[in-house]
């Protein structure tokens, strides 16, 4: 079965179910499959959503894109607002909050009880982009000096509420962090046995003001499926889990491609042409600059061109294998950036190996072309100028892609947003000069 005949399928479910029979086999249904037939179902959505228990809109909700998040809750009274919105646990919540105008936020927040308010608050005045920002403050955390006996019980009464009930993080009294227990070891270990023998005391953590992708890089790293985070004082303030961080990722990755293209962010294959416009035509009038400048380079060399007018049909070859390269080395630098894989240690090995990859590549590609020129021609000096073009414009194209990102970077610019455009002007520019350039020095062998 397809996943579209799937999708119908639940859709006839959702609608033909009484309201108690959808409780009893809601559990094995995943929100975001039902988020997907309620996004298809062309009736009114609530027919569906009413039917559902608050605890699972709430998971459809925080599972829906950010424009749909307050839709769907919109779609309910105000009394059952209240009873969804208790539901959801304190990152979800400021997800939520942080995709609508202030006035929709403060009636959220009204709504909230007082304690989910001031968790809500708190979480608000981090960062969006931090560990604060993405963190849940319902974690499980238990004391070291707890029997197994006295956390088995304990987990019984607060396992519900919590984001993730797979580890507990051991505290001492003033909630300092001093180790972790898997819920394995305490299943497996004697009741009487204290937490703290039975802790890993080495915890990895992340501080609260961390960025966002530092923590996925972190999670990558280890493979973990949650982390601690902590305050300026080292104690345990909240946790990020892996769901979270793979959104983080997601978006972050999706953020570079735009990016790489000259597209903000945000925008979908089903947007608006008003708003793809407004999105892509600023880059585009940067690039319209950026060929000027190429042009005003060649145009300083048209005598040269009305004398070899076979130079004319070769420019773009130069430019266009100096844009692919620099574009290769550029990926790889962005990216490296990006995972934190650059560092201060190996920048100056990386560039190494970069710049001699591009003369080996120019080098190889030169020669190809150098025969091509000359057979083309017929004058052994016009594939010594191609050639010679091509290895020059290639070896400058892997130095550009390295150091514009670098350079980016240290101007505290996003290397992704804008690094294209530029490695793209210089290997044009300098493709063009390089071999307008050497054709005019040996001008009088070409004609």
């Amino acid at each position: 079965m397809d996943n579209e005949s799937k999708i119908n399928d639940l859709i006839e479910l959702l609608l033909v179910s009484s309201r108690e029979r959808l409780h009893e086999i809601i559990e094995d249904i995943h929100p975001q499959d039902i988020l997907d037939a309620i996004n298809k179902f062309e009736g009114d959505k609530k027919l569906i959503l009413s039917k559902l228990p608050e605890e699972v809109v709430a998971n459809i909700i925080d599972e829906a894109d950010d424009e749909e998040k307050y839709e769907l809750l919109a779609l309910f009274p105000e009394a059952s607002q209240k009873l969804i919105l208790s539901e959801m646990s304190s990152d979800e919540l400021v997800d939520l909050l942080e995709t609508v105008t202030p006035d929709r936020a403060t009636n959220i927040l009204e709504k909230l009880q007082k304690e989910d308010m001031e968790e809500v608050k708190e979480l608000l005045n981090y960062g969006p982009d931090t560990a604060g920002g993405i963190m849940a403050t319902e974690f499980l955390a238990v004391k070291e000096n707890m029997t197994v006996g006295e956390t088995l019980k304990y987990l019984q009464v607060e396992s519900p509420d919590a984001e993730t009930a797979y580890y507990l993080f051991v505290l001492d009294e003033d909630e300092y962090l001093k180790g972790v227990v898997s819920l394995r070891d305490i299943v497996i270990s004697n009741f009487n046995i204290k937490i703290h023998e039975i802790m890993h005391e080495k915890v990895i953590s992340v501080p609260v003001n961390m960025d966002q992708e530092e923590v996925g890089h972190l999670f990558e790293k280890y493979g973990f499926l949650i982390m601690p985070v902590v305050d300026e004082m080292d104690k345990m303030i909240g946790i990020v889990t892996v769901d979270d961080i793979m959104e983080v990722l997601r978006n972050e990755n999706t953020e570079d491609i735009y990016r790489l293209a000259g597209i903000q962010e945000g925008e979908r294959v089903e947007g608006s042409i008003g708003g793809s416009v407004r999105r892509r035509l600023p880059w585009l009038y940067i690039n319209l600059i950026t060929a000027i400048v190429a042009s005003l380079t060649v145009s300083m060399f048209e005598g040269t061109i009305q004398r070899v007018v076979t130079l004319a049909s070769f420019m773009p070859i130069v430019a266009g294998m100096g844009g692919n390269t620099g574009t290769q080395t550029l990926t790889i630098i962005v990216r490296a950036i990006a995972l934190g894989e650059l560092t201060f240690e190996n920048v100056k090995k990386v560039l190494l190996k970069e710049i001699a990859t591009g003369i080996i590549m120019g080098f190889s590609v030169g020669i190809v072309i150098a025969i091509i020129g000359f057979l083309w021609v017929g004058k052994p000096v016009f594939g010594l100028v191609i050639g010679l073009a091509m290895l020059l414009n290639m070896a400058v194209a892997t130095l550009a892609g390295f150091l514009v990102p670098i350079t980016l970077k240290k101007l505290k610019i996003d290397p992704a947003l804008a690094s294209a455009v530029f490695v793209t002007t210089v290997t044009d520019v300098l493709g063009f000069f390089f071999f307008l350039g050497l054709a005019t020095v040996l001008l009088e062998y070409l004609v």
